[in-house]
């Protein structure tokens, strides 16, 4: 660890600007890189959002502070309404809401959609406010249960990004999945870092069920 950290600690080196990131990265995007960014949702991009179970959100908040949240369901549960608006449900959560008091102060959002299977990621950059609005919310219900919300989100760019980390990471590859109990459980983390007022195994004993019967 030590040595990790050594290594870490030389500033001199640091990028501190776009001339010093080019003088590393000097061959600059190819024209592949470039070309496939379009304003709107292309009818070869559509497919992709109308496939993907999950997508990650991520926004900025008034100090600066960043979030990333999971957002996931049956694939097409981001709706493409046209060509530059999309429609997000909010799901049934932990009422954190971090990503929703985000947006009440900064619209500007980013979404990168994953396909189980597929290497490609998509990538969505826009802005959003979110709709109470309840013709809306009962649009998007599933099993009787509207969504709290929906993002309406306006389109600025669409890509898709290389299949490169997907590969290197070999996300979708069975063989490389944890076997369950590798990681610390929910109830652990919770016991810990709730210095024993949760408690933990009772927690894990009850998480699935309790999930399952919470989704919507």
């Amino acid at each position: 660890m030590a040595d990790w950290l050594a290594l870490a600690a030389d500033t001199a080196h640091d990028l501190r600007d776009e001339a010093a990131l080019r003088r590393v990265y000097s061959t600059g995007p190819g024209p592949t890189s470039l070309v496939k960014v379009a304003d709107h949702v292309h009818p070869l991009y559509r497919p992709y959002i109308e496939a993907a179970p999950f997508a990650v959100l991520a926004t900025r908040g008034p100090d600066g502070r960043l979030d990333t949240s999971p957002r996931g369901d049956a694939p097409g549960f981001v709706t493409v309404a046209d060509e530059r608006t999309l429609l997000l449900p909010d799901r049934r959560g932990n009422q954190r809401i971090d990503n929703l008091r985000n947006l009440v102060h900064d619209p500007q959002l980013a979404l990168l959609f994953l396909i189980p299977g597929c290497a490609e990621a998509l990538r969505v950059n826009g802005s959003a406010r979110i709709s109470a609005a309840p013709p809306l919310c009962a649009r998007l219900a599933v099993d009787g249960h509207a969504p709290a919300s929906v993002l309406v989100i306006t389109v600025a760019s669409v890509f898709f990004q290389c299949a490169r980390a997907i590969k290197r990471s070999g996300l979708w590859d069975p063989a490389r999945h944890l076997a369950a109990g590798t990681l610390p459980s929910p109830g652990a983390i919770l016991e810990c870092l709730g210095q024993d007022t949760i408690d933990g195994p009772a927690y894990d004993a009850a998480l699935q069920a309790r999930q399952a019967a919470t989704l919507y």
